[in-house]
């Protein structure tokens, strides 16, 4: 059974990208979402024959992502997309904004369920729309999405909803009936629901994963999936995502984008999800979701050894974990007290939204022994 493991500090320091770039060598980063792992074979195979073959130009117009994709999401989720009402572009966040743009009018607001992915809130503002926050309810046990607040918030005029399926930072996999509800409700009032889906690959066998636009007749109508292997497969720098619909209304906005949008695709993007959602990738991501696994419930141990004060639930998918240290009394933003005294970098919580003061998110994508010493340096400051 493969497992994958996190590649050495020494190698890992030798990357260029943000994460590893941004803080000084004694820092741990642990804050932006790219993880230590390797490359899947199959995706550093494609890329290697690209080089090999100076394969650079131009993302060409037909090309097989859209079915790669299809038979990806068929295999991990049961669901069956149409690969004809799919169209790339170069990111999550590039998808959302030209969306936002086609669906709202400047001035017209959009509902994000905080705390959540910081910029979202600019990419509604890019948009030229405005922000109406309904924060996620907490159960007690979990986080889920406040109905009733965005049956408010759609009655006092919102037209659209950035929904974050599975949920950044919390970690949360909104089920079936919550979604099949959501659309329901944007379909009363006439909204469009975008669902940001770039964490959906790393979902947890045992949590399962619904995409929106599978979660009923009313979800295929109002909804809009933006999807992208960049996440799980670590292909940020590379950029690629999908834009997925299911009704011939939303199909019809997607493919009236300007043919720019789609040619802002990376052609190492577009080469490496080909090879992610491939089934020769599967045994990889496996691989990588037992380690992530392993890993969530190891940081879970180790706050409860060294920093029983925290408050952590166990996320349902991918590898950010969402921890409440307001008992510390290190501040609205205990992640700047984290960075500077103990050398650990962490996402500032209140960036997240009002609900995540006292708040960070960590980054466990790594080793056990980074993610070790990262809890053990945060646990020294305790009583400093």
């Amino acid at each position: 059974m493969l497992q994958v493991k996190a590649l050495p500090l020494a190698e890992l320091r030798e990357r260029t990208s943000e994460k590893w770039r941004e803080y000084p060598a004694d820092v741990l980063p642990l804050f932006v979402a790219e993880t230590d792992f390797p490359l899947a074979p199959a995706v550093k195979n494609a890329l290697q024959r690209a080089v090999d073959a100076g394969d650079t130009g131009y993302v060409a117009a037909r090309n097989p992502l859209a079915e790669s994709f299809a038979a990806f999401a068929q295999r991990r989720y049961g669901w069956s997309p149409d690969p004809t009402r799919m169209r790339t572009t170069a990111d999550v966040s590039m998808g959302i904004v030209e969306l936002l743009r086609c669906v709202t009018q400047p001035g017209e607001r959009v509902v994000v369920t905080t705390p959540v992915y910081p910029p979202f809130y600019d990419l509604v503002a890019e948009a030229g729309a405005e922000v109406l926050r309904v924060p996620l309810r907490d159960t007690g046990t979990g986080w889920e999405l406040d109905l009733d607040g965005i049956r408010a918030a759609f009655e006092d005029g919102a037209t659209a909803i950035l929904l974050c399926n599975p949920h950044n930072p919390t970690g949360t996999v909104h089920d079936r009936d919550a979604l099949t509800a959501l659309a329901e409700l944007a379909d009363e009032f006439g909204a469009a629901v975008i669902s940001d889906e770039i964490h959906a690959p790393l979902a947890q066998p045992g949590t399962g994963f619904t995409p929106f636009l599978d979660a009923g007749d009313a979800a295929r109508r109002v909804g809009y999936a933006v999807v992208s292997a960049s996440k799980a497969f670590n292909l940020a720098g590379l950029k690629c995502a999908i834009m997925v619909t299911a009704d011939d209304e939303t199909t019809a906005v997607v493919r009236g984008l300007p043919v720019e949008v789609e040619w802002r695709t990376g052609q190492f993007g577009l080469l490496a999800a080909i090879a992610a959602f491939s089934e020769e990738s599967d045994e990889w991501l496996d691989g990588l979701l037992r380690t992530l696994d392993e890993n969530r419930v190891l940081l879970e141990d180790l706050l409860a050894a060294h920093l029983p004060g925290a408050r952590y639930r166990i996320p349902d998918a991918g590898y950010l974990a969402w921890i409440d240290l307001s008992a510390l009394d290190w501040g609205d933003n205990p992640a700047r007290k984290i960075l500077k005294d103990a050398k650990v970098a962490l996402h500032f919580g209140p960036a997240f939204g009002a609900e995540g003061r006292g708040h960070v998110r960590l980054n466990f994508g790594t080793s056990p022994e980074i993610l070790t010493e990262a809890i053990e340096r945060i646990a020294a400051l305790v009583g400093r």
